[in-house]
């Protein structure tokens, strides 16, 4: 039994039973809407043990559950186990909405408690109309972990720095100039910023506030003349100081955000509902009216600018030459027996960090093999560590940040012999990654438009994957970035030339195997057509792709040809950069199939 979590869930019920709270639901999010958060904000995985980047906890004083999505079934299942935590697999049919439990368990005029700070205006307006229909109310409260999380750790107080614009592309003058531009159109005389690359984006800051996300925990508030930046002021540099002044950005204290907001004199206020938490909606006098709609900077900040793009080709050069390396070194120490899940991730992070202009690991390196790589988004620890044998597949997800770029690749690499099965497995993701980057279409498609493209050799034998096909990703930023995206789910944010976003079909088993083939995508322009300008994808990732388990017959000409022109470029790309017997090595992993 866990006891641990078992005691911190007792902790919650008294404060909720003293609250007079029948439930209350705690998110895997920051006051900025963060996928991946600072320490002091990890509460859902304080009070569950829980550690993915995604899933929400509900408590109620007989019975408590965490919703998550696919990549962490397996996971959480093993985690949850004896802590009195129900899993509930989103997605899937049998499962409840938190709503749906909710109304299950609770009687009508029962009070359901949420901190306004975590939970953004757009999910707290719908679960408060969902629940309205059996008469339970939901109410904004105090954090429950001011009082029950005694060892809490302090807000982030490392410094900002300055990003500089030869990496950056454009000033941060320039960018509000274009902001500004875009505030008008929207008829807003301010605009809110609580998303945490968004305000990095935006003055052209970096830091190192969230683990392996180089962002400063703040707000930014935009008007028509200035800009409000809401930090720990000791966090400010005297040169960011004066810099931040510089470009008529005045700085208040973090927590001043909410009394400012109150006594804001703009008529008008731009925010995005889905980005802004509950209590900063709240803070809005009822003079000034909201705004609701996309905030502009998301899009600006997608569609990488020339100097981005050329910073972000040397960042993948560099990139694969580490890659490459490692991937040498893998095929010859595997055989040896020596080596562990936990060793190979070691031993990529020392080829990487030698590498010019690396700041670190853009997330945490997943390396699963055999069984493990069919939980999505394995970690190994002590526990969990295996030794590598020179048999099946190991799946190698990772990345890294450069101050010129942000990289994201999976490969699952054959370690020697497979089965029929796996091979079969291996092949028909190959097939969807290449349809998917063959892709061309007009402009205005949405990601949701090609998501079959990557689906459909899977789905013809029966099977699926339920996590997106792609996302955006930053520019020495966040590896998770929006606004566009490659899923099953509709997003109306069509692609665009100049954004970047990765395309990574999988498909996984438990107890058996895992796969998923990762490359990140440039959208670039493809020409003119019926009806207007057309787009395709440029692959700019730099790795050798496995071909020990292709089954050539599942591959069309048309795929093949596809993967020996990639590794065509790969080599041509890399091979300069690379000794006599790492281009020996290249020349073999990238032989024509």
């Amino acid at each position: 039994m866990n006891t641990i979590i078992r005691k911190r869930l007792e902790a919650l019920r008294a404060w909720m039973q003293a609250e007079k709270a029948d439930a209350f639901i705690i998110p895997s999010t920051d006051p900025h809407i963060s996928e991946y958060v600072a320490p002091h904000w990890q509460s859902r995985e304080w009070i569950s043990g829980f550690t993915g980047s995604a899933g929400t906890v509900v408590v109620t004083h007989d019975k408590a559950g965490l919703w998550t999505d696919s990549r962490y079934f397996l996971q959480a299942a093993q985690q949850l186990e004896d802590t009195g935590i129900d899993l509930y697999k989103e997605m899937l049919p049998e499962t409840p909405s938190i709503s749906e439990f909710l109304c299950q368990e609770l009687e009508a005029g029962s009070t359901v408690g949420i901190d306004g700070y975590v939970f953004s205006m757009l999910d707290a307006r719908q679960l408060r109309k969902e629940l309205a229909n059996k008469q339970i109310e939901l109410k904004s409260m105090a954090d429950p972990m001011d009082s029950i999380w005694t060892d809490r750790p302090a807000l982030p107080q490392a410094p900002a720095c300055i990003y500089d614009t030869q990496y950056a592309g454009r000033t941060c003058r320039e960018k509000l100039e274009d902001i500004r531009l875009e505030m008008k159109q929207a008829g807003a005389q301010a605009l809110l910023l609580p998303a945490l690359d968004e305000i990095a984006w935006t003055l052209n800051l970096r830091g190192s506030d969230v683990h392996c996300n180089p962002v400063v925990v703040s707000y930014l508030l935009i008007d028509e003349e200035e800009a409000h930046y809401f930090i720990e002021l000791q966090k400010l540099t005297p040169e960011v100081k004066a810099y931040l002044e510089d470009n008529r950005v005045t700085c208040h204290a973090y927590t001043d955000l909410l009394p400012y907001l109150r006594q804001l004199k703009a008529s008008t206020l731009l925010l995005t509902p889905g980005k802004t938490n509950q209590a900063v909606g709240e803070a809005v006098p009822t003079g000034c009216r909201i705004v609701e709609g996309a905030s502009p900077v998301a899009l600006l900040k997608a569609i990488r600018n020339e100097q981005e793009i050329a910073g972000l080709r040397k960042a993948m050069q560099r990139d694969g030459v580490a890659l490459v390396k490692f991937l040498k070194w893998l095929e010859e120490a595997v055989p040896d027996g020596q080596e562990t899940e936990i060793s190979v991730d070691r031993k990529l992070h020392e080829l990487r960090a030698a590498q010019p202009l690396y700041k670190g690991e853009s997330f945490d390196t997943i390396a699963g093999y055999g069984a493990h790589a069919a939980i999505v988004h394995y970690e190994a620890t002590p526990e969990t560590d295996v030794p590598l044998q020179p048999r099946g597949f190991l799946l190698l997800d990772s990345g890294a940040q450069y101050l010129d770029g942000t990289t994201d690749i999976t490969r699952t690499i054959a370690l020697g012999p497979l089965t029929e099965e796996e091979k079969t497995d291996y092949t028909l993701i190959l097939k969807g990654h290449i349809d998917l980057a063959m892709a061309v279409f007009p402009e205005g498609t949405r990601g949701a438009q090609l998501d079959v493209l990557a689906r459909m050799p899977i789905w013809q034998h029966r099977m699926n994957f339920l996590h997106g096909t792609g996302h955006g990703v930053g520019h020495f930023l966040n590896v998770h970035e929006g606004p566009q995206s490659i899923r099953m789910n509709e997003n109306p944010v069509a692609l665009r030339a100049g954004m970047l976003t990765s395309n990574e079909p999988g498909v996984y088993k438990a107890g058996s195997h895992g796969i998923r083939t990762e490359n990140l995508v440039l959208t670039v322009p493809a020409g003119e057509g019926m009806f207007g300008h057309y787009l395709k994808f440029e692959t700019v990732t730099l790795c050798p792709i496995c071909t020990k388990g292709i089954v050539r017959e599942l591959l069309t000409q048309e795929e093949a040809d596809w993967l020996n022109q990639y590794h065509r470029t790969v080599y041509e790309k890399l091979s300069p950069d690379l000794d006599e017997d790492e281009r020996y090595w290249l020349k073999k992993a990238c032989e024509k199939i």
